[in-house]
């Protein structure tokens, strides 16, 4: 077997890490760096570039590639894929105003979901259904944008989440070709949200969707 990090072009991979500062700076060497050996070339040959709106994305060897980066203080994430947009975000677990901020912002099924919990459990409810929200405008490609913050993403199968997550996107509602998932890293500080939009590839359902998420 291919011992290079995503050479299963059905694998999306997600790499992550904590930091001590400057988290983008930090960020973009990983990208480079995990880029290059995903492709097995130098990484002298891969360079990223910026859509206007911002979007990273690869030149050179690494045009092929689709990748999206994350970085918040005092950690950083990127994913990358061979075969469909991708978009990671990653949040420092924190105290927060769950309950007003998901009836402000969120989906009002995804609202009555937070406010539902033992309220020591609603910042990292909040944070699961944000990262996934954050993920999703970026495979998208448009951001939080026309109603980001509403869309809804799927509500996790179990809560809270167990010492092994699953690492299987599910689809969201709406639009069904884009699966997402969190996951708890850092031993609970920190949640990272993974999309991917499928965008009617053949023989992209639900099951073909591998994730690999390793600390670096």
């Amino acid at each position: 077997m291919d011992g290079r990090p995503g050479a299963d072009p059905d694998t999306v991979t997600v790499l992550w890490c904590t930091t001590d500062g400057d988290e983008r700076t930090r960020a973009r060497a990983l990208l480079l760096r995990s880029a290059a050996a995903m492709l097995d070339v130098p990484e002298s040959e891969v360079w990223v570039e910026h859509e206007p709106g911002g979007r990273p994305y690869l030149g050179g060897a690494g045009g092929g590639l689709r990748v999206s980066v994350a970085h918040t203080r005092g950690a950083l994430a990127i994913a990358l894929s061979q075969r469909w947009p991708v978009g990671v975000d990653v949040e420092g677990v924190r105290e927060l105003r769950a309950a007003a901020m998901g009836r402000a912002w969120f989906h009002p099924a995804e609202a009555d979901w937070i406010g539902g919990l033992p309220e020591r459990e609603r910042p990292l409810a909040f944070l699961w259904l944000w990262t996934q929200k954050e993920a999703v405008g970026k495979a998208l490609g448009r951001g939080l944008r026309d109603g980001g913050m509403s869309r809804a993403v799927p509500l996790p199968s179990q809560w809270p989440p167990g010492p092994r997550p699953s690492l299987v996107p599910r689809p969201l509602p709406e639009p069904r070709d884009v699966l997402s998932l969190a996951i708890g890293v850092d031993g609970g500080r920190h949640v990272v949200g993974v999309a991917l939009h499928r965008d009617g590839a053949e023989g992209s359902g639900e099951g073909a969707v591998r994730l690999q998420v390793r600390r670096v």
